[in-house]
């Protein structure tokens, strides 16, 4: 009994990553500039990470406005930057709940 459950368990997670690894895909704007000439790189990727929360809460009044994450990026420099800024954020909120006062 206790197998067929961890089967059925694993059998969805493995549908579950299927599904959720389809919506994902390659950027076509990869390395092209923007309207300005510039590219995003490590630094402005940083950045978008740290402020990823309010970006987000930005983004859901102002859709066609803002994004949370620059398009017009230089690929690896700035997905590193992003992932990095997020985890350092919610790596410092988990932390400070921490803390004993």
């Amino acid at each position: 009994m206790k197998n067929k459950k961890m089967l059925v368990i694993l059998a969805v997670l493995i549908v579950l990553t299927f599904v959720l690894s389809a919506c994902g895909g390659s950027n076509p704007m990869k390395g092209v500039a923007n309207e300005s000439g510039k590219i995003a790189g490590f630094w402005k990727g940083l950045w978008d990470g740290f402020t990823v929360i309010i970006s987000f809460i930005i983004s859901l009044f102002a859709p066609n406005q803002y994004g949370m994450y620059e398009v017009y990026n230089s690929g690896f420099g700035y997905n590193f930057g992003f992932a990095l800024g997020i985890l350092i954020n919610f790596a410092a909120a988990t932390a400070n709940g921490r803390i004993k006062r």
